[in-house]
């Protein structure tokens, strides 16, 4: 991985274990089977992996063409030792598409556990798949695009129009007052006692920073007059990048909670974060999230029990 400069949070998505070879996309015989290939299946966001004796689990690759036949569209994700590594999204098993004791697991939930040179090659799986899930008719004509470009485009055979995959930019922020207490709130979509920082996606002519500004002053009211960018994470469910802030409010720091939208928050010292968890009060997002890495960042260490 590049080495980054200025403040920057890890998480197990954002590290670099394969090389994409974009360049080659638009070679026609790349996604031709071959001794050098490997086929990584994923389903509506859960990937095929394999567990270690320790728990640990690595992408799971494999030498015979997955599709049973089907239509269903290749993705070259990269290149790994010298193998093409191509992404095949399937539907749920069918009489024409078995499913031969393949381990499809949520990567939402498993990222934590990924061998980290499989984090990166799992979620363009997942986001790529998601993406060819509903992007199959053309926005202009309805007719049903084709893949191209190694699968990272597709084209209307009817009026040309290219479709690329989509990311949408959200940010996700840690706000600090002045007595540097954090602030946490619980989403009404959450389950009850679930608290996180804030987050928000950003709006078309919106900076990323003016997206935070907006956020917190609509959800909770509170007057952010610094922020600072942290690092980012790929969210491909289906398909956000989360850019991770640092904030600071500015003057008084009461909260007013925006309706059917924040059911609670309030402000936590490190102490009373950490008697809340003790007390089961309430509970952090997974290790994997770059929520659960900025919350990490202010308490000084894992905030985990």
């Amino acid at each position: 991985m590049a080495k980054l400069r200025g403040p920057h949070l890890s998480t197990p998505l954002t590290l670099l274990g394969s090389d994409r070879d974009a360049l080659l996309r638009g070679d026609e015989t790349i996604l031709e089977p071959g001794e050098d290939v490997r086929y990584l299946v994923s389903r509506a966001g859960a990937v095929s992996l394999r567990e270690d004796e320790d728990g640990t689990l690595h992408a799971s690759l494999e030498t015979e063409d997955p599709r049973g036949g089907t239509r269903q569209p290749l993705v070259l994700l990269g290149r790994r030792e010298g193998y093409r590594v191509l992404g095949v999204e399937v539907p749920e098993p069918s009489p024409e598409l078995d499913d031969p004791g393949r381990d499809l697991r949520d990567l939402r939930r498993i990222a934590d556990r990924l061998h980290e040179r499989d984090a990166d090659l799992a979620a363009a799986a997942v986001a790529m798949g998601f993406w060819h899930r509903s992007m199959r008719h053309c926005p202009q004509c309805g007719a049903v695009l084709e893949a191209e470009m190694a699968g990272w485009v597709l084209r209307c055979p009817e009026d040309g129009t290219e479709q690329f995959p989509r990311t949408d930019p959200a940010v996700i922020m840690a706000v600090r007052d002045a007595q540097d207490r954090l602030l946490l709130a619980r989403n009404a979509h959450f389950p009850t006692g679930f608290h996180s920082v804030l987050a928000g996606f950003v709006e078309p002519g919106e900076s990323l920073e003016n997206a935070v500004v907006r956020e917190v002053g609509e959800e909770v009211g509170v007057i952010v007059e610094e922020v600072e960018y942290m690092g980012s994470q790929p969210w491909p469910f289906p398909r956000s990048l989360m850019l991770g802030y640092r904030a600071w409010a500015a003057g008084s720091a009461e909260l007013t909670l925006q309706d059917e939208e924040i059911a609670e928050a309030r402000w936590f010292t490190r102490e009373e974060l950490a008697a809340a968890l003790e007390a089961d009060e309430i509970q952090l997002p997974g290790s994997a999230s770059m929520g659960r890495a900025l919350i990490d960042d202010w308490y000084g260490r894992s905030a985990q029990k």
